[in-house]
């Protein structure tokens, strides 16, 4: 494989340049701290090389907005020196379908670059504080695919979806809440307000209502799950004798065929951590927000694809105080860690809610607080593809296992088209279908 700079120069003579500009030379001292390639043509990588200060977890943060924005990183290389970072990432749409405003992208990056100047020379720069909640509430009538309708508009207007709570009347009517914060810090302004209300209604027809309302002292909601479903759903490991659909668990058994390695005879500073395992969406965010909540430092990391679908992952890492991880127990249970993050990064089942059946799907969150991407929008993409109508949906956060995880749970409308609540075929179909989505089989 050809050096970094060598690929990332002779990929940038064709398509679009995207540079930063004056507000990027003042956060990347000099040059412009993030440079996107967009590709010229469907199917060719775009190249995002990002050249900053350096800061811890940093290269977890800038994988959380990649995958956010519906991109799949292809390969990609990180090297820091503790102080500044350069890093390249080869992207590209995990669907023709995904529309990725490559500028709002940037931009996203370029804010979460740590600034080497001060502020008050380089007003249009400003670091990301917390975030105001808003509360959008739309009114309509229910059909098919409704709220994942509504999720991928929110999704292309970079809204992002923290708690929900859908419900249907009686007669047949849609109330869906969305507590939503905006990854461009302008819902607060009218026009912003005017543009997502009009692309609402525009895509889902002139019968749908919308509001947007400051959401003053949003918290996020806590999920109370009975401790049996509880202990099922949040158990460290998938037990060999789940009932589940051959292709879930010829997926597991693919999934499970991960080799994790560390080498201290390469570098007398850092130990090599070498990751061999299936290629799924996420994988590289969530290796690296293990390292980032485990206070492990990556001084260098290179990672790409095969052709038969495996993903090879090389880290040279320290610890927080600086040192090899030379320990077999402390190697022992970040392995551990590491399996557990990899191979099962998100709880799917399905359970009886009293007469009725409910699709739970959880993911863990980040020790800073913040949750998985795009989680409900795969979820309702799965259940839509399905045909499956959602009577109600919520999401909140339950504390187990030692850490916060954050749960949606969805009402399931038991049709006689897609019967539930005596068939355990179609019960596994959703599981499966709704996690391969997940996991990135379908998008």
């Amino acid at each position: 494989m050809p050096p970094v700079g060598e690929v990332a120069a002779a990929e940038a003579r064709s398509g679009m340049v995207l540079g930063g500009g004056a507000a990027a030379a003042a956060v990347g001292g000099g040059e412009d701290a993030v440079v996107m390639q967009v590709a010229g043509a469907e199917g060719q990588d775009s190249v995002i090389t990002i050249n900053c200060p350096d800061q811890a977890g940093l290269g977890c943060d800038l994988c959380r907005t990649i995958l956010e924005f519906g991109l799949r990183i292809t390969r990609g290389d990180v090297s820091t020196d503790g102080q500044w970072c350069f890093v390249v990432f080869w992207v590209m749409p995990r669907t023709p379908s995904i529309k990725v405003r490559w500028a709002n992208l940037k931009n996203r990056l370029m804010s979460m670059c740590p600034s080497n100047y001060p502020m008050t020379f380089y007003p249009e720069i400003t670091q990301p504080g917390p975030s105001q909640f808003y509360l959008l509430k739309l009114f309509s009538a229910d059909r098919k695919g409704l709220l994942h309708d509504v999720t991928h508009i929110l999704s292309e207007l970079e809204l992002i979806i923290h708690r929900v709570k859908v419900s249907t009347t009686p007669d047949g009517r849609v109330i869906d809440l969305f507590f939503i914060t905006d990854g461009m810090e302008l819902l607060h302004t009218k026009e912003r307000q005017e543009e997502t209300c009009s692309k609402l209604i525009a895509t889902l027809g002139p019968s749908i209502s919308c509001e947007i309302l400051l959401a003053e002292g949003f918290q996020q909601g806590f999920s109370s799950l009975p401790p049996t479903i509880s202990e099922e759903l949040f158990r460290l490991e998938l037990a060999d004798g789940d009932n589940c659909s051959r292709s879930i668990c010829a997926e597991m058994k693919r999934m499970q065929k991960a080799t994790i390695n560390f080498d201290n005879t390469l570098s007398p500073a850092h130990t090599l951590l070498q990751i061999n395992c299936a290629d799924q969406k996420g994988l590289l965010y969530d290796i690296l927000r293990t390292m980032k909540d485990c206070s492990i430092q990556v001084t260098y990391g290179r990672f790409w694809s095969d052709k038969k679908g495996f993903r090879e992952v090389d880290l040279f890492i320290k610890q927080a105080d600086g040192k090899k991880i030379i320990d077999t127990e402390k190697q022992d249970v970040l392995s551990s860690r590491l399996r557990s993050e990899m191979l099962h990064p998100l709880r799917v089942m399905i359970v009886n809610r009293g007469p009725d059946v409910e699709l739970l799907v959880a993911n863990p969150v980040e020790l800073s607080g913040k949750g998985r991407p795009r989680v409900f929008y795969d979820a309702t993409f799965a259940l839509k593809a399905l045909g499956i109508c959602i009577f109600s949906a919520e999401i909140g956060r339950q504390a187990a296992s030692e850490r916060q995880w954050e749960v949606y749970r969805f009402l399931l409308d038991d049709s006689s088209e897609f019967p539930l609540s005596n068939s355990l075929v179609n019960r596994n179909r959703i599981v499966d279908r709704v996690r391969k989505t997940l996991l990135g089989c379908y998008n």
